[in-house]
């Protein structure tokens, strides 16, 4: 007896349900995170070259496609740590039951947003 699989697999008709998009979300963070260590290295020393070098990497980050970045990372940053604490209050089994981990899952989108939206104000003002 064969199996009824799919012909093809469409992505955009699946619906995570939100502990999943956060567990994907954290895969993909720790990926971008990893991905900018090069960057982040190379304007670190920039930086700590001299006068003129810490002049130009704050010239730098001004750019609007790199406060883009900026963005991206603070996302990164914040997503990945708050979503590694509720992994973590997972494994311990705190936060385990499907409302738990549906209500945990929520607190870790809603805070980052917070996080986002105060890196903004700042740069913004």
């Amino acid at each position: 007896m064969q199996p009824i699989r799919p012909v093809y697999l469409n992505l955009f008709k699946i619906r995570l349900p939100v502990t999943g998009i956060v567990s994907l979300a954290h895969r993909v963070s720790g990926v971008l995170l990893f991905i900018a260590i090069p960057f982040l290295i190379y304007l670190v020393d920039i930086s700590v070259s001299s006068e003129q070098g810490f002049a130009d990497a704050i010239a730098w980050t001004d750019h609007p496609f790199v406060v883009l970045f900026q963005l991206m990372l603070i996302w990164s940053l914040a997503h990945h740590f708050f979503a590694g604490i509720r992994f973590l209050f997972l494994d311990f089994d705190i936060g385990i039951t499907k409302s738990g981990s549906t209500m945990t899952a929520w607190l870790v989108i809603v805070v980052e947003l917070l996080v986002v939206a105060l890196f903004l104000v700042g740069v913004l003002m």
